[in-house]
């Protein structure tokens, strides 16, 4: 594929789409190439991002080590008046002696840019003191006199020199006898400029990122320091040219004259590097209109900030910026200067992004802490739609890894998911109140999260087996917290119901036909309850009366109950069964499937007969044990699943008015007359 047809400005889309039709007349040929397409824009997008992430890493650390040095700024308060001593030697003498200057006075006018340039080299070689290297087809950009400091505490450390030239940069010590002593050698490529913002005691100074580590120097006002970073800026514009034009080709600038030999020129006199030329009319104009300082040194002051993760100041100045471009759209290089703040904006949002991206941790409370301040920015410059994403995708990791966490130390899961899911929507809504896009992404978001989370959790709780009390406490577990939830106005039970529902229904129908084979396992033995001792019927009395079944009537002598002993087993049995299906019978859809496993589980309890093979069975006591369930047991039944389930129990019901014993016919009296 050739994409120097997208990168040429005559380049036109839809002629561009029209051609390829044309040439390509089947569908897979334009499906191939798109897919082509979609993988170079991948390419190209990775590209860009790693470009701008590549110097992040030396950005934080420099950070680090200004706001580490920021406590310890008081050091430096004396000090003070050794460094204004000199600043102000440098203002007032010539840095070189007559013999020594860089580049004379008697230039003459008519020379070229090229001669110049080779009379600046020959006497920058003839000048430096241990420079052995070849300066032949260097071209001289720039050359100023600077004070060094220590990168830990900003102590002046000495005089320098440097010469900035289009692919390297030399710096030269300043002796006591005003002589250059070579000292350092980078190229311009493999260097970063950043400006550092003001400190106490420590102004205009600016930080030389090479490979030796961080060198910091300080010029002698703000508009030296803004034409250092300038000229650092040529250069890298200069290097970008000479990859497209030949060398051959390339004129350099003429070397422009060195600011002591200068001290009559005005700072905005001219832009070019030409030591000889003259304010034209036009440009006099322009310097009326010309931004304000700070406007000016905004750029290096939000590099800075965004450098050191002062995030609300550099979005504070660039909102600032923004605000005065458009009062004021007329002033000199608007296009230049909004052109740096938009880029800087996109850097800014793309750096607060990765930071929300990287926010994964095991403590959710954490992730929402530390998310906060990132959503709030991003908010406030307009990218709430990918905050949003971005958010739910990180807290989506920490809850996940949390309910894994919870399920290793046997904690309850259900409990700790919706508590974790509420402040998640809470910080959410508290940050994207006024986004209806973004709630509806929240909505979706709870939706996936509560379908994975019921998976995991008939997967490892509701699994083929499982008793009904079990389930039911699961149930519980689940229902509680998940209504909590519409306090903030998400309810999220019906959904939750319906992914459950299928499950629940066959554990439901798995335990009735278990229930109903224990049923049947052991053969009756139709003779009272002996307990063996009276501590033990005690125990039993009092257990059953805790859960509503008075047997006291039924205790006789010391140790007996008149009744089998299965049928007092089955009492508590059944009301415990009882309990878990009006839990599980909350739900409507659920609840007949709960009252068909009580009825046909009393049912089959009830039709208990004595077998051909016991004799001497007394029927009526049989009868007795009979009448006492349905009675008794199926009654408290009924009133403990319609008061736990708060729905009618219809089956039991019915089941009830069928098994009670009619009333006995009254007798009839003949009276005969004998």
């Amino acid at each position: 594929m050739d994409l120097e047809k997208f990168a040429n400005e005559k380049f036109n889309g839809d002629d561009y789409v029209k051609h390829l039709v044309k040439e390509m007349v089947a569908g897979s040929e334009l499906s191939e190439f798109r897919k082509q397409l979609t993988t170079e824009k991948e390419g190209v997008s990775n590209l860009l991002k790693k470009k701008v992430f590549e110097n992040y890493s030396q950005f934080i650390e420099t950070a680090r080590e200004i706001s580490h040095l920021e406590s310890e700024m008081y050091q430096l308060s004396h000090l003070l008046v050794d460094q204004r001593n000199l600043i102000e030697q440098i203002k007032e003498e010539s840095l070189l002696d007559d013999q020594k200057n860089i580049i004379g006075d008697n230039t003459e006018s008519n020379d070229n840019d090229q001669d110049q340039n080779k009379k600046a080299l020959s006497i920058i070689k003839d000048a430096l003191i241990g420079y052995n290297k070849s300066l032949d087809e260097k071209v001289f950009l720039h050359e100023g006199s600077l004070i060094e400091l220590d990168p830990n505490d900003y102590r002046p450390i000495c005089r320098s020199h440097l010469f900035l030239f289009n692919d390297i940069l030399i710096i030269a010590k300043i002796k006591h006898d005003k002589k250059l002593e070579f000292t350092n050698e980078y190229e311009t490529k493999k260097i970063a400029v950043v400006n550092i913002r003001e400190l106490t005691g420590v102004k205009n100074a600016i930080n030389i990122i090479t490979n030796d580590g961080n060198r910091i120097y300080q010029t002698i006002n703000a508009a030296a320091r803004t034409e250092w970073i300038e000229k650092f800026e040529a250069t890298l514009k200069f290097n970008q040219s000479t990859s497209s034009v030949p060398a051959k080709s390339k004129k350099g600038p003429a070397p422009q004259p060195p600011k002591v030999l200068q001290k009559q020129r005005s700072s905005v006199e001219t832009q070019s590097i030409c030591s000889d030329m003259t304010l034209s009319p036009t440009a006099s104009i322009a310097t009326e209109n010309l931004a304000p300082e700070w406007l000016i040194s905004a750029p290096e002051e939000i590099q800075a900030e965004i450098a050191q993760r002062h995030f609300e100041d550099s979005l504070h100045l660039i909102q600032k910026c923004d605000d005065y471009i458009q009062k004021n759209p007329s002033f000199y290089n608007i296009n230049e200067i909004q052109e740096k703040i938009k880029n800087l904006k996109t850097i800014l949002s793309s750096v607060l992004l990765h930071e929300l991206s990287i926010a994964e941790c095991r403590d959710l409370q954490s992730v929402l802490r530390s998310s906060r301040r990132l959503l709030k920015l991003l908010v406030e410059m307009g990218k709430s739609r990918e905050s949003s994403t971005i958010f739910l995708k990180v807290c989506t990791t920490t809850i996940r890894t949390s309910q894994r966490q919870a399920r290793r130390n046997n904690l309850p899961v259900s409990e700790l998911f919706f508590c974790d899911l509420a402040q998640v929507a809470s910080d959410f809504l508290r940050a994207f109140q006024k986004q209806s896009a973004c709630t509806a992404a929240l909505t979706v978001w709870c939706n996936d999260e509560l379908q994975y989370f019921s998976q995991q959790l008939i997967k490892h709780y509701l699994t083929k087996g499982t008793n009904l009390e079990t389930v039911a406490k699961v149930v519980v577990s689940v229902r509680e917290p998940c209504l909590e939830l519409t306090k903030i106005g998400l309810d999220l039970s019906s959904h939750m119901e319906g992914l459950w529902r299928v499950t629940l229904e066959q554990l439901i129908d798995e335990s009735r036909h278990r229930l109903i084979e224990n049923i049947g396992r052991t053969e009756e033995i139709w003779q009272p309850y002996n307990l063996i001792s009276k501590s033990n019927l005690r125990v039993l009395v009092k257990e059953l009366n805790a859960m509503g079944i008075d047997m006291n009537e039924h205790v006789t002598g010391d140790t007996f109950i008149n009744l089998t002993q299965s049928t007092v087993n089955f009492c508590r049995h059944f009301l415990s069964v009882t309990e878990s299906c009006a839990i599980i019978g909350r739900n409507s859809v659920l609840k007949p499937d709960c009252e068909k496993l009580l009825r046909d589980l009393f049912v089959t309890q009830h039709n208990i007969k004595p077998s051909l093979t016991q004799q001497n069975v007394d029927l009526n006591f049989v009868a007795k044990n009979k009448a006492y369930t349905v009675d008794v047991l199926l009654e408290k039944a009924i009133s403990n699943f319609e008061e736990k389930s708060e729905h009618k129990c219809i089956l039991l019901t019915e089941l009830k008015n069928q098994l009670k014993a009619p009333k006995p016919k009254p007798r009839n009296v003949y009276n005969v007359n004998v």
